[in-house]
């Protein structure tokens, strides 16, 4: 099996996924006070069905939650893993869309 870690990359403003050290994914953020705006997350075609998403998403989100900020999840990926997956301790406010859904 590979070696998978995620780890926070604060230069780019982003979590990277990597696989037997080789860059496999990141989910971008921004940061605002009190806030983390998940902004896109993805994964390299060559890594991809490996469940990397999934462990870039709860590595990024654990991390956000020991920050004590609120997360905002305006990626499709991160927002539908907030809604599916338990998060222990998240602050999570999920955006409103345009025609005031959320």
């Amino acid at each position: 099996m590979p070696e998978i870690a995620v780890s926070l990359n604060e230069a780019e403003s982003r979590y990277e996924i990597t696989s037997d050290g080789a860059l496999a994914g990141f989910a971008e953020f921004q940061r605002r006070p009190g806030m983390i705006l998940f902004i896109h997350t993805e994964v390299d075609p060559e890594f991809q069905g490996q469940g990397l998403a999934a462990q870039l998403a709860a590595g990024a989100l654990a991390d956000a939650v020991a920050t004590g900020d609120t997360i905002v999840p305006y990626c499709p990926y991160i927002n539908k893993y907030l809604r599916t997956h338990e998060v222990p301790g998240a602050k999570v406010r999920f955006p409103t869309a345009p025609d005031g859904s959320a």
